[in-house]
């Protein structure tokens, strides 16, 4: 079948079981074919296609919501609600985004990028549902990775305690991103090897009901019997404690299983969990055998090998270049020890982890648990580094204020993806920590112009003691400079002038540098000379080059890839402030107000005016503003 013709799911319900299973083939054909092109998630989609399958088979979407947890699953769900032919755009450019989009599709109920959300999210859609006497069914699914997510578990407590109908899918693979770690998946492979309970019970409760009654002792006495043997079998005690029916598990592969367990689901009362058994990958051999989360999300890669098609790189990468560093740290100091979300691949830490198992905690997806057991090895004269995703790093703000900043405390947080990241779109996007941590007090923020740069930013961080310190990096490799053997400790709060120039001064830092040098140089055959200044130091800010520039009074340009307000240029605009300085021409170039969708770094920055042709043009702007209040100043003066 072509399946990127399919216009919506209702032609499953003719279906037969036989033919869904081949259209389950084609599905995978057409995943792996797609994906090799445009890159995307590939494993995680390969492990529901009957999943998926099922849950359209079963449900009415979109009258019936389907709630997906992270989102990077729900390709399958996007070529069964009519997107198949868009799928050339994938997480391209205005394309096809890679994660539910409401406004993309009636059928994307809930956007999501982030783990352990879906829960909340369904029960909420459950409660209204109800209080608005509607009809419809609510189903969440989610992963054994997102399961360890805090605000999961939150979830779990609440719709046990509701006991609203509704329906989980546990969608269990044992990986998020790369392998799950934990008590909780501990407990799912328990539950794995555990299959008869469900049947068992079932068996237990015929054979009750043909018993005559003989009064309450021996209905007492065979309650106790059901209870023993369930705790005897293992297999969903956890759920069934909290008020949550369980059944399964159930083979993910087996579209006959899974139809049968979700009917089966859609009858009884109150909150239902299927355990369902998934093979990240399956359908294509690379993925399948990946145990590290490689094939997790991929860009362009030849089918036939699975070699993955990469531009060859003439730098390393920022994250590789903060593990290396690391790594050469911790040879010489015993108190560094690395904590990371579950992103010790995405963030190129397995160097770390392999020379220091003991010494790199893997704490699955829980970044609220990370910033304060951080924070716990900080009291205790450790030097924690906290790797973590800038977005990811939104979910620990409350931890970082009240545990780390509040009680100043030595720990290093090392912010991976911080900027535009490009494909995975806007909750993706590195682009608001500036704005949410300028603000507290303690707190050191750096980010660097190149990997050099950043090399001697982590060593910096790793001898500071005087509080919390933030180094910013961003996704990608560097650009090309050498690296130094020589590591030097970097000035807290000063900051260096790449190029002289008279006319006019532009702050900023991080990768943004390159695009305002190359702006420099263009201005130059117009006879405009540009000071470019790498601000490195977001906070605190080089208050001696400031005044200096004040005085010196000519205009400023502060450019930033992140949010304008609270931002960097916020920072300055306060500083001439506070000093009375009001005359100075100052204007700020940057993300206003609004989120960042999926597309190339380099479209993302011509469309938000970031470009070197657009600086450029801002510049001249305001030289031409300036000489006309020079011009007036002059006539009134005279």
């Amino acid at each position: 079948m072509d399946v990127s013709t399919i216009k919506n799911p209702k032609f499953l319900k003719k279906m037969s079981v036989n033919q869904m299973v081949d259209l389950a083939g084609d599905i995978r054909a057409f995943l792996i074919h797609k994906l090799s092109k445009t890159g995307g998630h590939l494993a995680p989609n390969l492990g529901v296609v009957e999943l998926t399958l099922a849950l359209h088979k079963v449900f009415h979407s979109p009258t019936d919501k389907l709630v997906w947890d992270v989102g990077h699953q729900s390709y399958v769900h996007k070529i069964l609600t009519g997107r198949g032919d868009r799928f050339d755009t994938l997480r391209q450019y205005k394309g096809l985004c890679g994660f539910p989009k409401r406004s993309e599709s009636e059928h994307d109920v809930w956007e999501t990028g982030h783990s352990s959300t879906s829960l909340s999210a369904a029960l909420g859609m459950a409660v209204a549902r109800d209080l608005k006497q509607e009809n419809f069914d609510v189903v969440a699914i989610i992963g054994d990775g997102a399961l360890t997510g805090g605000m999961a578990l939150e979830a779990l407590n609440d719709i046990g305690h509701q006991k609203r109908n509704m329906i989980i899918v546990l969608n269990d693979n044992e990986m998020s991103i790369a392998p799950n770690v934990g008590a909780l998946h501990n407990m799912l492979n328990r539950i794995r090897s555990a299959n008869k309970y469900n049947r068992a019970k079932e068996d237990l409760e015929y054979l009750m009901k043909k018993i005559p009654a003989f009064g309450g002792k021996l209905a007492s006495v065979a309650e106790r019997l059901k209870d023993r043997l369930k705790y005897l079998l293992v297999s969903g005690v956890f759920f069934e404690e909290l008020g949550i029916t369980y059944l399964g598990p159930v083979d993910g592969h087996n579209l006959n299983a899974l139809i049968d367990n979700l009917n089966y689901a859609r009858k009884k009362k109150g909150p239902v969990i299927i355990h369902v058994l998934t093979q990240k990958g399956k359908g294509y051999r690379p993925a399948e055998m990946d145990e590290v989360g490689t094939w997790h999300g991929t860009g362009p890669y030849k089918i036939e090998s699975g070699a993955f098609i990469k531009p060859v790189a003439v730098a390393p990468a920022y994250s590789q270049v903060v593990n290396d560093t690391l790594q050469e740290l911790a040879r010489h100091d015993k108190r560094i020890v690395v904590i990371s979300p579950a992103m010790v691949v995405g963030s190129k830490l397995e160097g770390f982890a392999k020379e220091f198992p003991d010494r790199l905690f893997d704490v699955g997806i829980a970044e609220q648990h990370a910033a304060t057991f951080a924070a716990g090895l900080a009291t205790q004269n450790m030097k924690p580094i906290l790797s973590i995703y800038s977005t990811f790093m939104q979910r620990a703000y409350d931890q970082i204020v009240h545990d780390i900043c509040r009680q100043n405390l030595n720990v290093v947080i090392a912010v991976d993806r911080a900027g535009l990241v490009g494909a995975d779109g806007e909750t993706h996007q590195g682009i608001f920590d500036i704005g949410f941590l300028r603000s507290l007090p303690n707190l050191t923020i750096m980010m660097s112009k190149d990997e050099n740069e950043l090399r001697n930013m982590v060593y910096t961080a790793t001898r500071y003691d005087r509080g919390p310190i933030v180094v910013r990096y961003p996704r990608g490799n560097g650009i090309g400079v050498g690296i130094s053997e020589r590591l030097e400790e970097i000035q807290i709060g000063s900051w260096d002038v790449l190029r002289e120039g008279a006319d006019m001064t532009v702050l900023s830092f991080g990768p943004m540098l390159q695009i305002i040098l190359a702006a420099a140089k263009q201005l130059e055959t117009d006879g405009i000379h540009l000071r470019v200044v790498n601000a490195r130091f977001i906070k605190p800010m080089d208050h001696l080059m400031l005044a200096d520039l004040g005085e010196l009074g000519t205009p400023i340009l502060t450019v930033e890839e992140g949010m304008l307000a609270g931002g960097f240029g916020s920072a300055v605009l306060e500083y001439y402030h506070d000093h009375g300085i009001h005359d100075l021409m100052i204007e700020r170039m940057g993300i206003d107000d609004c989120f960042v969708e999926h597309g190339g770094v380099n479209e993302l920055l011509n469309e938000l005016g970031l470009t070197s042709k657009q600086i450029a043009t801002h510049v001249k702007r305001m030289l031409k503003q300036q000489s006309k209040k020079n011009v007036v100043r002059k006539v009134i003066t005279s």
